[in-house]
């Protein structure tokens, strides 16, 4: 399965790299692989569904990050019969749409909210508060506070150093 390392999970894994506070490498392998496992699991994936010629279940493959991933490998192996690429349902997705998943990009961003954006009510142009009664949450936060960017003022002129022509 190929794997494409989104800036987020990249970040989750720096932070546990760089935890003084880990008792030896195995406990810091155990943690970087846990995590990477939670990652996994909010991912869609993808499996071949294959039939033999003469219509009997034949093999399945999988998981794959990508349909096209998944036409591939049926591609380069030439089994016989015909094949399907068929969605996995995440389990991890599934749990952080009725669990919540705090500070996960796409999930609510309020302090012990953690939900998904259709679990808030709308509120004009945007979403309000939490409607799950175990949360407290008054409005939906969509991006991570401790992330804003800091805005620049363009400064006016020809930088120094550069020659004109």
């Amino acid at each position: 399965m190929r794997i494409t390392p989104r800036s987020h999970e990249i970040k989750n894994v720096v932070d546990i790299l760089e935890d003084p506070t880990f008792d030896g490498p195995e406990a810091l392998a155990k943690a970087v692989i846990k995590e990477v496992g939670d990652m996994l699991q909010m991912r869609d994936l993808f499996v071949m569904v294959h039939t033999w010629a003469d219509g009997t279940k034949g093999l399945n493959f999988g998981p794959f990050g990508a349909p096209a991933e998944a036409e591939t490998f049926a591609k380069k192996m030439s089994f016989g019969g015909t094949g399907r690429v068929v969605p996995l349902t995440s389990s991890g997705i599934a749990l952080a749409n009725t669990e919540g998943k705090e500070n996960w990009p796409g999930y609510c961003y309020a302090e012990g909210c953690g939900h998904a954006p259709w679990s808030h009510a709308i509120d004009g142009a945007s979403r309000g508060g939490c409607r799950l009664e175990v949360c407290n949450c008054n409005r939906f936060v969509k991006d991570d506070p401790a992330k804003k960017a800091k805005k620049t003022t363009a400064k006016r002129g020809v930088a120094k150093g550069v020659n004109e022509l």
